[in-house]
């Protein structure tokens, strides 16, 4: 819950409010088209328009373009940005389970770990020796944090998460279920009878405010560290090898893959199931659509896509048949300039 008080001092309001305005409370947010009585709201896309105009909502973060398009009843709440507003009052209403303060009884602590004021353990939680845990830890149940790990205050780990030997995550990051930081990277060399793998002795270094979906393999360095900077996001089911590193405020969507030793600039976005090759390097501020294919760098910023949109079996048939006579083409127009050459000569 939370007053219109509360969100004119949060969240950037424009406008004059009444006290009686200033005390409505809010008790949780909807859609504009299924808001009702005491719901909260908010119109970021002129296409939803035609939802602002009969919502039942008591408020809606609006711009000042729309802020008469609000029918009566329902407070427009004027700001430059609705979605950032939103997202500001959001945290107001979420319901996310915590861990109680203090370790619970089925934990596990190793020698020498040290905790910070204000941790909280969970059920069933392993943590190994000569770990610390700062101000305000949260650790979820069956999560398994190994030996001489690191991890900065307020820092929170859902259930299920794991963090292997050594690795070090900076303050306010949230981690999600099923997540593994620092297991082994991809390192075997070829034998005639077989594989022999190469110990991974590098770590993980997250930084601040980093938020890891569910789900996500983060590989510890083969020899240096993989690196993560302040501020990135990832979304589920990515895959980060060995030794890569991503700069600062850089945005990865669900089931992106980037290989070993890549270097991801800052302030990049790349789209769903984007696959990147390693050894390479990515530009700052370059942006990728969903399937991008990258087997090279950049080196300037930009948005850049590959991959074909899907299409009718009939059109994409076409397409692969036009694909598999280029050759043939290819080799009679350079036939043909021959010909033609001769003929000027």
């Amino acid at each position: 819950m939370v007053t219109i008080a509360t969100l004119i001092a949060e969240c950037g309001l424009t406008g004059v409010f009444s006290k009686e305005q200033e005390a409505l409370v809010l008790s949780s947010v909807a859609p504009l088209d299924k808001a009702t009585t005491g719901q909260l709201s908010f119109l970021s896309s002129v296409k939803f328009r035609r939802h602002l105009e009969t919502t039942h909502a008591s408020a809606v973060f609006v711009t000042e373009k729309a802020k008469d398009m609000c029918p009566e009843g329902t407070l427009a709440l004027v700001c430059d940005d609705p979605y950032l507003a939103y997202a500001k009052a959001s945290v107001h209403f979420d319901q996310t389970p915590v861990v109680p303060e203090g370790v619970h009884e089925t934990a596990v602590l190793g020698e020498g770990v040290r905790l910070g004021a204000g941790v909280r353990i969970g059920p069933n939680v392993v943590i190994g020796a000569h770990t610390v845990l700062a101000d305000g830890v949260q650790i979820g149940a069956n999560s398994v944090i190994q030996e001489r790990v690191v991890i900065g205050q307020f820092t929170r780990l859902a259930a299920n998460v794991t963090v292997h030997h050594q690795c070090e995550l900076g303050e306010y990051c949230v981690i999600q279920s099923g997540t593994v930081i620092g297991s082994d990277g991809f390192g075997y060399a070829p034998t005639d009878s077989g594989w022999q793998a190469i110990a991974q002795v590098g770590r993980v270094i997250i930084g601040n405010r980093v938020a890891i979906g569910a789900n996500c393999a983060v590989d510890r360095g083969a020899i240096d560290d993989t690196v993560i900077e302040d501020d990135v996001i990832i979304d589920n089911l990515c895959q980060v090898a060995h030794n890569v590193r991503i700069g600062h405020r850089t945005a990865l969507a669900g089931q992106v893959g980037i290989a070993g030793s890549t270097v991801i600039g800052a302030s990049c976005t790349i789209g769903g199931q984007a696959g990147f090759a390693g050894h390479i390097n990515i530009a700052d501020n370059s942006h990728f659509t969903g399937q991008a294919m990258v087997t090279k760098g950049t080196t300037e910023p930009g948005l850049y896509s590959s991959g074909i949109p899907a299409q009718s079996n009939r059109e994409w048939r076409k397409m692969v048949a036009r694909v598999r006579q280029l050759e043939s083409i290819i080799e009679r127009i350079a036939a043909l300039e021959a010909v033609q050459g001769k003929e000027e000569s």
